[in-house]
This record gives structure tokens, sequence and C-alpha cells, in this order.
């Protein structure tokens, strides 16, 4: 068995050195991330620094599409709040369409929450016309881009997040964390009002920003034994609690409760969470996310950001997962169609 797993490891070998110029971030199942003598040397700190200085040269590129008062917001915080993004009349209209009817979904369960997800494709684009035009607004997209410093069309869903399920153990997403060792691109647009006692979207003001403190700090995590702590930070998505986000120089996390129609798009490379509910319900938003690899230099590229591609990945992405789930896991499950508010 011994002699098997040397020929592999020699055999991967290749794979995993050129890995390191990726997104690869667990350091549980990637020999050369998790290896404690070359993070000693540097490694993880030389990886966070170049991601770091990638990210900032490609924000200057984007910085004049995105109007000034969201720039400053974001440069400042991490995050940008906007309310009342859709007109008033387009709203409504937005909200009712997407709540009153029922669409292919999918779920994961993690602890007592439940996430469920509606692709946002070509058949609810064009039954949602209202939610096409905000898609398509050049300033909205000027702040993803800028937020996820590449020019890439952020994957799109409808989410809702069902708090309290009846079903034991915590929810794994209210501990404070960072995405990755890199920056990424959030968004939430609440279709209904979210009140503290809803579980907020909760961040860390200033943490997007990879100071000396926080790239220490990276250092220091990378050194630890992966088997010791949890899972998630291990598999590269770290959880920081108050005396380490002081130790950063940081403060605690904020909540957000904020009213129906507005958008909130956030760096996730900062420390975040979501706020505990303090009682049974649901949280239903449109939801965006980008991430790409962090070690290119362009911003642009990517051709899956085309139309009439960019509005089939999510369908073409849960495809490829049912096909290889034995391979390579599929935690979403279709659930048949169902009405995005439905407990």
């Amino acid at each position: 068995m011994k002699v098997l797993e040397s020929a592999k490891t020699i055999v991967l070998a290749p794979i995993h050195v050129l890995q390191l110029a990726t997104s690869a971030k667990s350091f549980l199942d990637h020999p050369l991330i998790g290896s404690e003598r070359l993070n000693r040397m540097g490694l993880h700190k030389a990886r966070v620094r170049i991601a770091d200085a990638l990210c900032r040269s490609r924000r200057r590129r984007l910085a004049r599409h995105v109007p000034a008062e969201w720039k400053e917001a974001f440069d400042r915080d991490g995050f940008v709040v906007v309310e009342n993004v859709v007109p008033e009349e387009d709203f409504a209209a937005l909200r009712s369409a997407i709540l009153e009817t029922e669409w292919p979904a999918r779920e994961m369960r993690q602890g007592d929450a439940i996430t469920r997800r509606i692709a946002i494709d070509p058949d609810m684009l064009a039954q949602v016309p209202a939610l096409k035009r905000l898609l398509h607004r050049k300033d909205i997209n000027a702040l993803f881009h800028y937020v996820a410093s590449f020019r890439t069309t952020p994957l799109h869903y409808v989410q809702t997040i069902v708090s309290k399920n009846g079903h034991e153990g915590p929810d794994p997403q209210q501990e404070i964390h960072a995405d990755s060792f890199h920056s990424s691109m959030k968004a939430w647009l609440f279709l209904n009002p979210v009140t503290e006692e809803d579980g907020p979207f909760t961040y860390v003001p200033g943490s997007h920003r990879f100071t000396p403190e926080r790239i220490a700090w990276e250092h220091n995590r990378s050194l630890r034994d992966p088997h010791a702590i949890d899972r998630l930070s291990a598999r590269g998505s770290p959880r920081a609690d108050d005396e380490e986000l002081a130790e950063m120089n940081l403060g605690k996390a904020t909540p957000l409760p904020l009213p129906a129609n507005t958008l909130v798009v956030a760096d996730t490379g900062g420390f975040h969470a979501r706020g505990p509910s303090q009682h049974a319900g649901s949280r239903v938003e449109i939801w965006s996310y980008a991430r790409r690899n962090p070690f290119q230099p362009w911003v642009g590229g990517d051709v899956l950001s085309l139309r009439g591609i960019a509005e089939r990945r999510i369908g073409w992405l849960w495809a490829f997962r049912d096909r290889f789930k034995d391979q390579i896991g599929q935690p979403w499950q279709p659930v048949g169609k169902r009405r995005p508010a439905e407990d």
C-alpha cells in the first residue's frame, strides 16, 4: 500500500505543482499546500501576497467604471450596500414573478439550515424581464467586476435560506470566516426585509484588505496541523474568533439588517458570516457569485461570460456534477419545482 501511495505521489507531483498557481486552497487534501515544511519556508504567505498584489492591480484597471460612491464604500469596508436598487414599479413585478412561480430547485442541508437554489437561466430571464434589465445594468456589472477584480459574469441564483428547520447541529455559515486566501465576489439582493432576528448577512468591515497583520495570521494558520482543526478551515475557508480578529487590528462583525430591494456586494475574502436566526423561517434573495484564478494578471478573457453561454452555465455545472458525483461529489440535490419562499 505504501508503495502505491508513493507511486501516486510521484505521478501527481507535476499536477500538484501547477495547482499552486490556481485557486486550490485545501491544506487537508493537497500535499504541497498543506506542507508545514513548505509553509514555514513561506509558501502560503507568498501565494497570499502574490494573489493580493494581482487583485489590486486588476481593480485599478476596473475602477474608472464604478460610481465613485460605491468604490469609496467598498475600498473602506469591503462591501457596498445599495438600497432601492430596482425602480419601485420594476421591483414589485420582479418580486411577484419570482416568488409566485414554481421553478426547478435544488437544496443542500448544513446543520439546522437548508439552502435552496434556483438557477437564473434563459427561461427565468424571459419570464421576468425586470430581472433581466437589472442583471444587464452597466453600473451593477461594473460593481460586480470591481469587487471580483475580473470582468466576468457572475453565476446568478434565486436563493432561499430556511433557518431552524428542525434538524440538529450548528449552521457552519454562522461562524465568522473567509471563503479563501484571496478575494472573490458574492452579492445578495433581498426580496423581503431582513431583520436582525432573521439572521442577516454579517461582515467585519475592512477585513478584505490583506494587511501585514492579516498575512501574518495567514502564515501562522498555515503551520497548524490540518487534521487538528475544523474541517472547513483545513479545506481553505478559515474561521476566526474575536481574539484573532483583534490580532489583525479588526473589529467585530457587523450585522446588516436591511429593507427589501437592497443589494449587498461583498468581497468574501474578507471575514463574514450568516447571522444567527432567532426563529424558524426563510430568507429569499437574488444571490450572485464570481471567483476566478487569483493568479491571472488580466481582467477579461472569460469565454463563459459571453451572453448565450453565461446564462446556461449553472445547468451545465449541475449536470456535470450529477454525471460525476461518485468522483467529485454533488451536495445539491434536485427537489422538483418549488416556490422560493416555501419552507
